[in-house]
């Protein structure tokens, strides 16, 4: 695993061999992003910002999942066993945006981001709110760990390509929640 740095709001983790793994996800998600099955929320600005795939129709999914659960379990200082990880894609064609909005409507204890497909220009992630805001340069393989309840936003796509990236929120298993 990957080392964390860190800056004033976040966490972030690289991915070993994450081009391979980033090409087979984005393969499945281009087969599966229509499915009729999928949950489509955020409707802002003509797109649906998340996309909900079954993490079984992309079998690389459950690597990145596994180890970004490592990592907050790492940042949150708690045993990864007791987390479980909510996510969704985020698909964005050049001249997209994402609203500001945060991630504090349940009982998520961390929020993050990985990236998949990123075009040079293709926006940036923005944290926090005005002289508090840090800007991150997202990059293929990076994952960005925040707290949930932080305002962020993603800027425009200037690129002419699409860009993906997995939103996730990690909480704690039902069977801890109890405990």
């Amino acid at each position: 695993m990957s080392e964390l740095n860190q800056i004033k709001y976040a966490h972030f983790a690289y991915l070993p061999a994450a081009d391979a793994l980033n090409q087979q996800v984005l393969k499945g998600f281009e087969q599966h992003q229509n499915d009729l099955e999928n949950k489509k929320t955020h409707f802002f600005s003509g797109r649906y910002e998340n996309v909900y795939i079954d993490r079984e129709k992309i079998p690389a999914l459950s690597q990145v999942i596994e180890q970004a659960i490592h990592h907050a379990a790492a940042i949150l200082d708690m045993e990864a066993a007791k987390l479980q990880c909510g996510f969704w894609f985020n698909s964005m064609q050049p001249g997209h945006v994402t609203q500001p909005h945060t991630h504090d409507d349940d009982d998520e204890l961390m929020s993050a981001v990985y990236y998949i497909n990123v075009p040079e220009n293709s926006g940036s992630l923005l944290l926090g709110v005005a002289s508090n805001q840090v800007r991150v340069e997202p990059e293929a393989g990076k994952m960005v760990f925040f707290k949930p309840n932080l305002i962020h936003e993603v800027t425009q796509n200037l690129s002419q390509q699409h860009r993906l990236s997995i939103g996730m929120n990690f909480g704690l298993k039902e069977a801890f929640k109890t405990a």
